[in-house]
């Protein structure tokens, strides 16, 4: 426990450092690294990665997407890079002599592919109006809602969630994450009213964002659970002490950050 709170400690101040001291550029850096490291992770967790040149195509790719995102995202571009990059997969996978399946291709797709997109939210998010109030929200709902359903189950937890993924998680752990998700959003929305000089801040819609964030964050880290236990690993590495690899940590904020990106486009919290 002492570990995850110590990494909580430095990496708070370097989220906002990154988020609103440095210049915009960083964050694309900052989410191309997590993205990399995040894909290695992944490829050596499922096995995929004994195929070195796919491993450092698909690791390339993940690097490249936040970039992209950065440059507006055009879809020309798009298409070049992954048409290269499903040429590229193809042709090694012939050149293995079926020792690439289809669904080593598929997995390591899917992976590069989505994982960088998904944390990319950051960034699209930076370019909307209002970008100082909204980037933290993923983090906000993710993190909140982590942190009080680690505590919450280890106080309360009777009822197994998903023993099959994670043996640890409990119905009274979610409830008591989903509880603080929204309690965080409620928090950092009184904050930001006054920090932002916000008008119009819908606390109603907070909650709304709060809820669906704490299921969202859950459910990733079931997702990513489930990715665990199918290849039969306990966690993806150990880059940070106390929580595992970068995966372990942000598994919950890959799927928390698409979904907050579009709340804020249907359901904004500022008028």
């Amino acid at each position: 426990m002492l570990k995850r709170i110590l990494v909580a400690v430095v990496f708070v101040p370097v989220i906002f450092l990154v988020l609103y001291a440095a210049p915009p550029i960083a964050l694309s850096i900052a989410v191309a690294i997590l993205s990399g490291i995040a894909v290695y992770e992944a490829l050596c967790a499922t096995n995929f990665l004994k195929h070195s040149r796919i491993a450092a195509y698909s690791i390339l790719l993940a690097a490249v997407i936040p970039f992209w995102v950065y440059y507006d995202g055009r879809p020309l571009p798009a298409l070049c890079g992954l048409f290269l990059y499903v040429v590229l997969l193809f042709c090694e996978a012939i050149g293995s002599r079926k020792q690439v399946g289809l669904e080593k291709m598929g997995g390591t797709f899917f992976l590069s592919v989505v994982i960088p997109f998904f944390l990319s939210s950051f960034l699209r998010i930076r370019h909307m109006a209002g970008w100082e109030f909204y980037v933290l929200l993923p983090f906000v709902a993710a993190f909140m809602s982590d942190a009080c359903a680690l505590f919450a189950g280890m106080l309360f937890g009777r009822h197994k969630l998903a023993p099959d993924l994670s043996p640890k998680k409990t119905v009274e752990g979610a409830v008591g994450g989903l509880a603080g998700a929204v309690l965080g959003m409620m928090i950092y929305g009184l904050v930001a009213r006054g920090l932002f000089h916000l008008e119009g801040l819908r606390f109603s819609v907070l909650i709304v964002y709060g809820v669906l964030g704490s299921v969202l964050s859950q459910l990733g880290d079931l997702s990513f659970s489930y990715i665990k236990r199918e290849y039969g690993i306990k966690d993806f590495g150990n880059i940070l002490p106390g929580h595992g690899g970068i995966l372990d940590r942000f598994d919950s904020v890959i799927f928390c950050a698409p979904l907050i990106e579009l709340l804020i486009h249907l359901l904004p919290v500022v008028k």
